[in-house]
């Protein structure tokens, strides 16, 4: 486990660029329902004049309950294309539908980001608080992106801010069980820890200030991760920082994608 008390931002990959953001694109082929259409869509943002860049699929925190599809502010102007999802939400719909969202957004990624200067061969997961747990489910648990040909393990790494490593606070809600009693069940990304996953950086706030015990969850899927033979999970506890830690966390996010090139 890594502490920091304060991250300086690294430079920017490249300078000189322009971008644009195309907005509200459906990742799914087709709905079933309105509200599917409503909420299955996802903006790019993308440099114009380069190709192959970096990407960041990104997805929202708030609980599997609220939240909007963002592209954060920080990772602008970065020589990435960035990818703000959109998913359905409890308890309109329940687990695993959020989840399966998740995952045709990711595929969508891989068929489509090219268009948008795109390097298929790096495409990064990442997200915030629930954003950050669908993103870790399917790029564990390999079921997901199997149902639409594609290996898991292609992509790049994960880069996970406050997730769930138990199963998640809402699915309990959904079955009935209290917050505070833990569950690791096939909605825990801790149920998936495999030695051939890809690259994995966990980030938390303070675990002093950290939701429900937070930091431990991920401490223990850190620990799980290592014992199942994985060799590239890194952990960073960002001390003097609460839930909403991303501020400090984007650096990090910056810095593990450079030194994936």
């Amino acid at each position: 486990m890594k502490q920091l008390l304060l991250l300086l931002l690294l430079p920017c990959f490249t300078l000189g660029q322009d971008y644009t953001t195309k907005e509200n694109i459906h990742y799914y082929t087709k709905s079933t329902d309105s509200y599917m259409d409503q909420q299955c869509v996802l903006d790019v943002y993308y440099p114009t004049n380069i190709k192959n860049a970096p990407t960041v699929v990104w997805f929202h925190g708030g609980g599997i309950t609220g939240g909007d599809k963002e592209i954060p502010a920080a990772l602008k102007g970065k020589g990435l294309v960035i990818i703000g999802v959109k998913y359905r939400l409890s308890p309109k719909v329940k687990a695993p539908a959020y989840i399966e969202d998740a995952a045709a957004a990711i595929a969508w990624t891989f068929k489509h980001v090219a268009a948008y200067n795109g390097d298929t061969n790096r495409i990064f997961i990442s997200g915030h608080s629930a954003g950050a747990y669908l993103g870790a489910m399917v790029t564990l648990n390999k079921e997901y992106l199997a149902r639409y040909q594609i290996d898991a393990n292609r992509i790049a790494g994960l880069i996970s801010m406050s997730a769930q490593a138990i199963t998640h606070f809402t699915i309990r809600q959904e079955q009935g069980i209290k917050d505070i009693q833990p569950t690791i069940d096939k909605y825990a990304p801790l149920f998936h820890v495999r030695a051939d996953a890809p690259p994995v950086l966990l980030i938390t706030g303070d675990r002093e200030m950290e939701m429900l015990g937070r930091y431990e969850e991920n401490a223990y899927w850190a620990r799980m991760m290592k014992l199942a033979g994985h060799k590239q999970t890194t952990l960073y506890e960002l001390q003097g920082f609460g839930h909403n830690m991303t501020a400090p966390a984007f650096p990090l996010l910056l810095k593990f994608i450079a030194e994936k090139r």
